[in-house]
């Protein structure tokens, strides 16, 4: 009898110990801090609010990992008339993003409209710090929590800082109604199978296939890729055109000239969807307002299922 006593005990302390053993793993994530393929292998656990990821767009940093599996991608004018992107992910992000680069003024204005959700960004301007530390967001750059970020060696320091997002805290739930209502295509649209958008050092073209009922997106008549996605596509595309003033020192750090989009207010758009495009008007009234998008009649305008991409234009 006890020795029988002896080895049901001995079985169950082992399944206790393999238990903690698969959580301490589970929890501990990858060993390194260097990665030579970025490539994620696996899904984050769903989110409840809406991750943020400022993305390096210039061409050292192509191809960005983690790109193609965004819900929404704001395309930003910066200095040199380049550009940056803003990817924000919902329920399950990529289990690595990147390259990381750094927050502008222009992100705080656009994230106002979605509650409160995590930024992760390489670093900011001494100047902006303030702003970013009093806005409604979880800020989430290596300073608060360096370990969801690591480096790829294999390529160029800034262009090489990647996010483990599943270590990236969540913020708030997303107000409803905060990203634009999906919905059937208005019958005011004409066709149109490619759209080029311009800015001054950076050209986007977008080729609609009706193999997989999406955009495929170009950038510098070259394919945009990601790592783990092949070509990005966009369900809808928005060519939203804004006013952009030059920020002062005071605010953009040692780049006095950088842009910084106004997207709170009203303008033309133009969008394309199931190979069609569209005459349109956004109007957000407010920081806190959704920003919607209507017809040239005044008409809602609903975007496609699958992954927007709104290109901020200076008007």
């Amino acid at each position: 009898m006890k020795k029988s006593w002896w080895i049901a005990s001995t079985a169950g302390a082992l399944v206790v110990v393999a238990a903690v053993v698969l959580v301490v793993r589970e929890l501990s994530g990858p060993t390194s801090e260097t990665d030579s393929n970025p490539a994620p292998s696996s899904t984050a656990p769903d989110r409840r609010a809406v991750l943020a990821v400022k993305i390096d767009n210039v061409a050292a940093a192509r191809p960005q990992t983690g790109l193609s599996a965004a819900d929404l991608v704001y395309v930003e004018p910066v200095e040199g008339g380049l550009t940056r992107l803003l990817a924000l992910y919902r329920d399950r992000p990529p289990s690595v993003i990147g390259p990381v680069r750094s927050a502008r003024a222009t992100d705080l204005g656009l994230l106002a409209q979605f509650g409160r959700p995590a930024l992760a960004y390489s670093g900011a301007a001494p100047e902006l710090l303030p702003a970013l530390r009093s806005a409604s967001l979880t800020s989430a750059s290596p300073t608060e929590i360096p370990d969801a970020y690591f480096r790829d060696d294999s390529r160029p320091s800034p262009h090489n800082l990647y996010l483990r997002p599943q270590q990236v805290p969540d913020g708030e739930v997303a107000p409803e109604g905060a990203f634009p209502a999906t919905g059937a295509a208005p019958e005011s649209g004409a066709a149109a199978a490619t759209a080029a958008i311009r800015y001054p050092a950076a050209a986007f073209t977008f080729t609609w296939s009706v193999d997989i009922g999406r955009y495929l997106i170009g950038l510098d008549g070259s394919p945009l890729t990601s790592v783990d996605g092949g070509q990005a596509g966009a369900a809808t595309v928005v060519e939203q055109r804004v006013a952009v003033r030059l920020g002062e020192r005071g605010e953009t750090g040692t780049v006095p000239n950088s842009p910084i989009a106004q997207t709170v207010g009203s303008g033309q758009a133009r969008v394309w969807r199931d190979g069609q495009r569209f005459a349109a008007t956004w109007d957000r009234p407010t920081a806190t307002a959704p920003t919607r998008f209507t017809t040239a009649s005044g008409q809602p305008l609903p975007v496609s299922d699958g992954p927007l991409w709104i290109l901020l234009v200076p008007a």
